[in-house]
């Protein structure tokens, strides 16, 4: 995701404020723009009460400035908000007569309906949530090893708070004091989750209490929400006793505020058993048939999902061997073989700030050789700026192995690639390039920017909302763009790298519907991933637990894989000698994120289009 697929959960406006509208009977430009006047209008909804959204995209300047002092409302009102919200956004658009909107408004229609739909559906759980619908994730659980104001706050007023005034060192002040509210909401939920039997598993309460633990032992003085005002103020001469107000809130809020949380979380999680499923969680079975269908946008069950786990396991390991046994690695399974390259420390930079400086280096080096790549690949002339940093070291025990955050929109932030680097062992030199591949070229780092250098053409509403299977699905199809352009001709062990990449993607539909659907505990799918993918353990326990707590999302990887290619093959067939690649990379792209529901609509309008332009030739 991950672009961010962390996001704060939003808060909307009631549906009080909606207005009854009827468009039944105008023609397709009338009708299209008063569509584009409501996507404009949910927007500027989702960002009045979202302020980190506005931060995050640069659009908390002017008319909303005010937002850039705001954090978002985590308490029960904030949720019912929402709800309204989502309701609302429903009824505004069955109000729509779609027939009448063009061909490309109604499969914005038809992607922003199936966001409303989904959040609606969530409705049903109290650890679902509306908002699901829209940021294309799952989070049962207020605070995880990944999720929570700890994990989110700090990093984002650091890396995306800007500070340019003392206006805006002001507004960082307040979104401390906000901070600490939210950590409240957060503690309030937890109890109220652990009187209804429901909290994560013991192996992950354990894992969050000591990070929230770890936070409060640390000097406020020391703290990053101290020091980032303090350095940057300084540096940019903002006259102000920013440091001691900071150091204040944090003594005086935040720490009590923590300390709260703290001791809540310890009582509940008291209560916690070891089972990794969400099938323990009140209708279980129910959540997670939901959560699939958000995190894979279509609608096959966990048993076929987890079919297609293990036959794509079996073909891609399949051609993993054939490439082992061209090094001479023949003894033992595959899994055994990658497992046992895996424990060479020739393939490792050094566990040390040396080996990571070298690592990061080595990210660029690779962004830099598929940039090269990049005309082949896609008809888009994109700057796409890409920063690449290692996951703070407050929240690496439990963060995702490499995740990214979308650049902003108005060009103040680059996109920021995150690799964790915990320890170097979690990346073998093989493996660095296709990641790289993933998160950066041509994977979300490309597709994410063509929202922010196009954004003036594009509705607002489509970088305020993502589908799960297709943003990750894109990344997965960049991956392997890679490969077929050649990347890895002679680089024999990095191919391998590539496809235990697919590979791992392809077990991932094995043990997360194993764990929710099916009962595994967490030890049996910690031994499938290392069994056949031939990572190691301490890199898998961390997918493992990241399964735990966001059900279904690590689904949407290879299914929106597959379904990119389907939508290829298709595509050849009916355009055959005239295929251009690159320009179906684009109709993927510009297409700015569909459901997969949706996606052969966008393709039957590109094969059209090509058609069209076969005929004029």
């Amino acid at each position: 995701m991950t672009y961010s697929r962390r996001e704060f959960l939003l808060a909307a406006l009631s549906a009080s404020a909606v207005p009854s509208l009827s468009w039944a009977g105008t023609d397709a430009g009338s009708a299209d723009a008063n569509f584009s006047q409501l996507l404009a209008d949910i927007a500027e909804e989702v960002l009045r009460l979202s302020p980190t959204s506005a931060t995050g995209l640069g659009l908390d300047k002017g008319a909303r400035a005010g937002l850039k002092a705001q954090l978002e409302d985590l308490s029960p009102a904030g949720d019912a908000a929402w709800a309204a919200e989502v309701k609302a956004i429903a009824a505004r658009l069955r109000a729509i007569d779609r027939k009448a909107l063009s061909a490309d408004a109604q499969t914005r229609y038809d992607s922003v309906a199936y966001a409303a739909e989904s959040g609606l559906a969530g409705l049903r759980f109290p650890f679902g949530g509306a908002a699901s619908g829209f940021n294309g994730g799952t989070a049962p659980f207020p605070v995880t090893q990944q999720d929570g104001t700890l994990t989110r706050v700090p990093e984002f007023l650091d890396s995306q708070h800007s500070i340019a005034d003392a206006a805006d060192a002001e507004a960082y002040l307040e979104r401390l004091a906000g901070m600490a509210r939210m950590l409240d909401q957060e503690t309030a939920r937890i109890a109220e989750q652990a009187a209804k039997g429901i909290m994560p598993p013991d192996f992950i309460c354990r894992t969050a209490l000591a990070q929230l633990q770890d936070f409060r032992k640390t000097a406020a003085a020391g703290q990053k929400l101290v020091t980032s005002i303090a350095e940057r103020t300084q540096k940019q001469n903002i006259a102000g006793d920013w440091q001691a107000r900071a150091l204040k809130l944090v003594e005086g809020s935040i720490y009590p505020a923590l300390e709260r949380q703290i001791d809540t979380f310890a009582k509940a999680s008291a209560k916690a058993t070891s089972v990794a499923g969400v099938h323990r969680l009140p209708d279980g079975a129910a959540y997670y048939e939901w959560a699939l269908r958000l995190g894979t946008s279509t609608t096959r069950s966990a048993k076929e999902i987890h079919a297609i786990g293990l036959e794509q396991n079996k073909q891609l390991q399949a051609r993993i061997d054939a490439i082992l046994k061209r090094q001479g690695i023949t003894q033992g399974s595959v899994g055994q073989r990658l497992l046992a390259l895996s424990k060479d420390p020739q393939r490792f930079y050094a566990d040390n700030d040396q080996g990571r400086e070298q690592l990061i280096a080595y990210c660029n080096e690779r962004v830099l050789a598929v940039r090269k790549l990049m005309p082949q690949i896609s008809h888009l002339d994109m700057k796409v700026p890409l920063q690449i940093k290692r996951v703070p070291l407050d929240i690496e025990a439990g963060a995702p192995l490499g995740y990214m955050n979308f650049a902003s929109l108005d060009g103040s932030r680059p996109a920021i690639y995150y690799i964790n680097l915990k320890s170097t062992t979690l990346w073998p030199k093989s493996e660095i390039a296709t990641l790289t591949a993933h998160e950066g070229l041509p994977g979300h780092a490309w597709q994410g920017a063509y929202l922010a250098e196009h954004h003036e053409q594009l509705p607002l509403i489509s970088s305020l909302i993502g589908f799960n299977a297709f943003i990750e699905g894109w990344a997965l199809y960049a991956e392997q763009l890679c490969d077929e352009f050649g990347l890895y001709a002679n680089d024999p062990f990095s191919q391998i790298g590539y496809l235990q990449a697919q590979q791992f993607r392809a077990c991932r539909l094995v043990v997360d519907t194993g764990m929710h659907a099916m009962k595994w505990t967490r030890e049996q799918a910690i031994r499938f991933l290392v069994e056949n993918t031939g990572r190691g353990q301490q890199a898998m326990t961390s997918e493992i637990d990241r399964y735990t707590v966001s059900p279904g999302q690590a689904c949407g990887y290879k299914m929106g894989h597959n379904e990119i290619l389907r939508q290829r093959e298709r595509a050849k067939a009916a355009l055959g000698a005239k295929f251009d690649l690159a320009g179906f990379n684009d109709a993927l792209v510009t297409s700015t994120g569909v459901p997969l529901t949706v996606l052969p609509s966008v393709i039957d309008r590109y094969i059209a289009s090509q058609r069209a332009k076969q005929q004029k030739a």
